[in-house]
């Protein structure tokens, strides 16, 4: 992505949790996290009449309550009813292994559980001796599991048994790191309850602001922000939260963190400040969005002929990867058509097309 996208590596999600919009906020509405809580609640009380039913009871009002509940709230919405199926089967699966599992069976179903949101069955587990110290392939505990697929309940749950809030996997990645890389809003919220640092870096130094940033959630990023975390701390690529803002096209989260005392003409990984990143927009971008930052970052003082470690200032940036658009309206604030890089080249010479190239040399 960007202005270096030859040289300097954009950074890509790696998350194998439920898919989320690359430019929209996946925070929850309180319309969905009541339809989530009415999820878990249903399949506790599943839970509940199997239990019963298990020691002799089949009370048929309190049976009758139970179904009535389920089949009404299942039938007006299908993905709470795919839920609520799913964890069926988690529970029968388990049910059926329960009498001769190993700890090794134990675990794997309490990370089933945390993955597919099965806060009843977690509990059964933990009850019956899960660890919550446990690790999978990748050194991810049950915590950082249940974070990444969003299952607030459950991060809730493990906490409140010990989990270790700020462990992390192989990679270096916590369980807040992977929700705001996922983003998770409800989880973060948990994890940032219960008191989770802010400021600890996943994979490649990555922190979960800069995840959030990545992700576009300017709603995440508010609610690191307010609890102390830092937007200047710049990853093993050189790339701090504005980077990633600015360069995949989110005012919002530009907006705020400059707000927050990042400084317009910081200078990151090979010289780049964040109009240079902008300049270079990776493809998912909307072209309006540019113009906003851009326009936003100029406001706010931003160097227009600043250069990078090669020379190039945003004009070049925007010239070489074909950004017409964007070099329009850098040029329209007053850019420098006539500079020339460490290899003496112009805008013009570096433009990508001819329509650019053209418009370059009337300058």
């Amino acid at each position: 992505m960007g202005p270096h996208c030859a040289s300097t590596s954009a950074w890509k999600t790696s998350t194998t949790c439920a898919p989320i919009s690359k430019r929209v906020s996946s925070a929850s509405t309180p319309q969905s996290n009541r339809k989530l809580d009415g999820v878990w609640r249903l399949a506790s009380l599943v839970a509940s009449v199997k239990h019963e039913r298990m020691h002799g009871n089949s009370e048929p009002r309190f049976i009758a309550a139970a179904v009535a509940m389920l089949v009404g709230a299942t039938t007006c919405d299908p993905a709470a009813a795919a839920k609520v199926r799913v964890c069926q089967g988690q529970d029968q699966a388990y049910e059926q292994i329960k009498p001769v599992a190993t700890t090794l069976e134990v675990n794997a179903a309490l990370f089933s559980a945390a993955d597919k949101g099965c806060a009843a069955l977690a509990r059964r587990l933990l009850t019956d001796g899960a660890s919550l110290q446990a690790r999978d392939r990748l050194g991810a505990m049950p915590l950082s599991r249940a974070a990444q697929s969003g299952e607030a309940e459950i991060v809730d749950l493990f906490l409140q048994n010990g989990a270790a809030i700020n462990a992390r996997n192989l990679d270096g990645s916590t369980a807040l790191y992977l929700a705001a890389e996922a983003g998770n809003r409800t989880a973060v919220e948990v994890l940032l309850r219960h008191g989770a640092d802010v400021n600890l870096p996943g994979r490649t130094g990555i922190t979960p602001i800069a995840a959030a940033a990545f992700m576009g959630s300017d709603t995440l990023v508010r609610l690191l922000l307010d609890k102390g975390a830092d937007p200047n701390v710049a990853d093993g690529t050189g790339k701090t939260a504005i980077c990633y803002a600015a360069g995949r096209g989110f005012p919002d989260v530009v907006r705020q963190l400059l707000e927050r005392g990042v400084a317009s003409n910081a200078r990151y990984g090979n010289d780049l400040t964040a109009l240079m990143w902008a300049a270079g927009y990776t493809e998912e971008a909307g072209t309006g969005d540019m113009a906003e930052i851009i326009k936003l970052l100029i406001e706010r003082g931003a160097h227009i002929d600043d250069a990078d470690n090669r020379g190039r200032t945003a004009l070049m940036i925007a010239a070489a990867v074909g950004h017409t658009a964007t070099a329009e309206l850098l040029l329209s604030h007053g850019a420098n058509a006539s500079l020339r890089d460490k290899s003496g080249k112009t805008a013009r010479d570096l433009a990508a097309n001819d329509t650019l190239r053209a418009r370059l040399a009337a300058k």
